[in-house]
């Protein structure tokens, strides 16, 4: 920005309850980057930093929708730019768990409001008029007695000088005009003319190009490697040993730099190394299972969320049942393969690439390289695709050494194998349930997990403590419905790493759970969505159940096809998804349609919510009928999309998608549409052949 702006912003305090408005009066007159979210300059045009990353979810869209409502500013008024990577400025800036709307609507309608009221008061200042009398309107001050207008570029000299107001009022949702309206997405333009910039497109002047060989056993090691043949390649320059830190542990290989990408991966071809992968299990999946299983067996359970005796109320039951379910390891699978560019100098590093934590990578850089965190700039790009694997800091801090070793800006680029063998992945489960039934309900309720824990694989992490995530998914109101319950995990060791997978634990715990409910309600002879309802005693949820029966047609489904319900919640936002099945005529399974309501409390735009629960059943569908890594002598098995099957557009059911109106806080969008599909599915699939289904990937042409 130059000369006079309207510059606000906000950050996050310790105690994240407070919101501090900051004001300058431009940045030329402070000779610094401004802590600026919201920033007018005297054009009139709107400029807002997204602290956070877009990846297909659409915060490039919602974010400025919400600004320019409280703003009153014409949508394509308002420009929207990455902000670097800084924690101090911008908070958290991760962009995973459907965050990033929930977490800051309310410090954006209070910012952009403020900014408005401000324009207004200046207004009223060069009219010598009543501020009541004035009123904000498509990026102008109007005075409604003379009908006078002034654009905000004209005003926000003056409105710099004003000390903002602590209080503003914000507009009843009733009067939106352009949130909660459909609103076509910015990026949609960049994304389909080529203009977007990926990481992978990025390029500085004198960048090099590097590939890695790396282990295939993770923690492997460098023994030896010959690089003859690889030097003999046209454009290769440097061969050398390299690391990248993954959960405290630092994996090593073989950097290929050379002057294109195209001429490092023939060096990579034709190079050799010896590893040494003594020292950790070689484990396979029929091992990885068996271990999970033996340990729910043995009963060596850590216990985090138990109420009454569930050992006496289970004994008691009229009817009861036991399940073991089983879910896969899944690779992320991005369409933008990993990638990254770092320019190490000697006293300082610049990054840029796709990344859903750049204010980690920014943490990370630093304390690799001894310097301080004002030394290390992360430019955010558009990502294609995150889906978690992309907040972690790994890639970043591989070509961060490999541009330190070259002195020279980098490149470093993932191929599609190393981007499904190198994990982390997502962690398989199995779980095993328990439940007795009594008088038409739930009387006592059993999870036990086994699996990888994400958040213990650091050296020294306490290992005896509970996965709280044992419960995620799980509908708040069976806690009180619900007698006597116990939910516990039984960690499993194991040097494959594991990390965030699109709605996280609940992507696993939503199967095993919603599956299990149906199983119950069969033995108490209920109607499935009925014996949810009974135990779901909360306006919010009857509400959603209401809906969910009425658009799905549920109590008039049909004999000769399947239906199958499943209510998750996650993130802060309850959705409910129903599957209908059918045969065709040569008897193959076909999913006929979807129908999914999302609750989500405050909402933005319902095309983009539209659009974040398609993409989320269809990738739930994925995991569910397609794919799923394997591991084969302590190495990833699927290395590319002939293997690790995708679904194709033959195989996409009718989605229809439903958004709740309320006034609830404002829930995630992103994750929540997945964990529900899968159970719905299968209990569908059960509806119609009886056959019941607790082992995914499952094949839906052998049902």
């Amino acid at each position: 920005m130059t000369g006079a702006a309207l510059s606000l912003g906000f950050y996050f305090p310790a105690n994240g309850k407070e919101i501090e408005i900051i004001k300058t009066e431009s940045a030329e007159n402070l000779g610094i980057e401004l802590n600026a979210w919201i920033s007018i300059d005297a054009s009139g045009k709107v400029t807002i930093t997204n602290h956070r990353a877009e990846m297909g979810q659409g915060s490039f869209q919602s974010v400025p929708q919400i600004v320019a409502e409280e703003l009153e500013v014409n949508l394509n008024e308002v420009n929207i730019i990455f902000a670097q990577g800084n924690r101090e400025k911008y908070g958290s800036q991760i962009t995973g768990g459907s965050s990033t709307i929930r977490g800051s609507y309310k410090k954006l309608l209070h910012l952009s409001a403020t900014a408005r009221e401000m324009l207004i008061e200046a207004a009223a200042g060069k009219w010598n008029a009543n501020k009541s009398e004035c009123y904000a309107e498509n990026g102008m001050v109007v005075h409604k007695p003379s009908g006078k207008k002034l654009s905000y570029g004209e005003l926000v000299a003056d409105a710099s000088k004003l000390t903002p107001p602590k209080q503003v009022e914000l507009k009843n949702p009733k009067y939106y005009k352009i949130i909660r309206k459909p609103l076509p997405r910015q990026d949609t333009p960049l994304k389909t003319n080529g203009t977007a910039v990926f990481g992978i497109d990025k390029k500085l002047p004198g960048m090099m190009y590097a590939v890695v060989e790396r282990s295939p056993r993770f923690e492997g090691k460098v023994k030896s490697f010959d690089d003859s043949e690889t030097k003999k390649v046209q454009g290769v320059t440097h061969v050398f040993k390299t690391q990248r830190l993954v959960f405290g542990h630092l994996y090593e290989g073989v950097a290929v730099v050379a002057n294109s990408t195209w001429a490092a991966m023939q060096g990579r071809k034709v190079l050799k190394v010896e590893w040494d992968d003594s020292g950790f299990d070689h484990h396979s999946t029929g091992q990885l299972y068996e271990k999970m299983k033996d340990q729910l067996q043995k009963g060596n359970l850590i216990s985090y969320k138990t109420q009454g005796s569930f050992p006496d109320a289970f004994q008691k039951a009229e009817k009861k049942l036991e399940a073991l379910y089983e879910t896969p390891y899944e690779s992320h699978s991005c369409m933008e393969p990993l990638n990254c560019i770092a320019d190490v100098k000697e006293d300082s590093c610049e990054i840029w690439g796709p990344m859903q934590g750049p204010d980690w990578i920014q943490s990370v850089a630093a304390e690799a390289l001894k310097l301080p965190p004002s030394k290390i700039k992360v430019n955010m790009t558009f990502l294609g695709g995150g889906f978690g694997r992309k907040a972690f800091t790994d890639y970043p801090y591989e070509a961060v050494m490999i541009s330190k070793e070259i002195k020279a800006p980098v490149q470093v680029v993932w191929t599609r194998e190393d981007d499904m063998t190198g994990g982390p992945f997502r962690p398989g489960m199995v779980y095993q349930c328990k439940g007795g039934v009594s008088g038409g309900r739930i009387a006592a309720f059993e999870t036990r997990m086994a699996g990888q824990n994400m958040d213990v694989q650091n050296p020294g992490a306490d290992r005896s403590t509970y996965n709280s995530d044992v419960v995620e998914g799980f509908l708040e109101p069976y806690f009180k419905s619900i007698p006597h319950y116990t939910f516990g995990d039984s960690p499993l060791e194991s040097v494959i790493p594991v990390m965030w997978w699109r709605s996280v634990y609940s992507s696993t715990n939503g199967f095993a759970l919603e599956s299990f409910i149906d199983e119950l309600a069969l033995a108490a002879d209920k109607d499935p969505l009925s014996f949810r309802r009974q135990h779901l005693n909360n306006p919010r949820y009857q509400d959603l159940i209401d809906k969910l029966e009425a658009v799905s047609n549920w109590k008039a489904r049909e004999k000769n096809s399947g239906w199958g319900v499943a209510i998750t919640e996650c993130f802060g936002s309850i959705v409910g998804e129903v599957v209908k099945v059918s045969k065709n005529a040569e008897g193959k399974l076909k999913i006929e349609k979807v129908w999914a309501v999302m609750d989500c409390g405050w909402y933005v735009n319902p095309n983009i919510i539209a659009a974040q629960v398609e993409g989320s059943i269809v990738m739930a569908l994925g995991a569910a009928t397609k794919h799923a890594t394997h591991f084969a002598d302590g190495k990833a098995v699927e290395k590319n999309f002939d293997a690790y099957k995708m679904p194709r557009i033959a195989d996409i059911p009718e989605i229809e998608v439903h958004v709740m109106d309320n006034e609830e806080k404002a829930g995630g969008v992103g994750e929540p549409g997945l964990p529900p599909f899968t159970p719905a599915l299968t209990n569908a699939i059960f509806d119609l052949t009886g056959k019941r289904i607790r082992v995914l990937p499952f094949d839906m042409n052998e049902l």
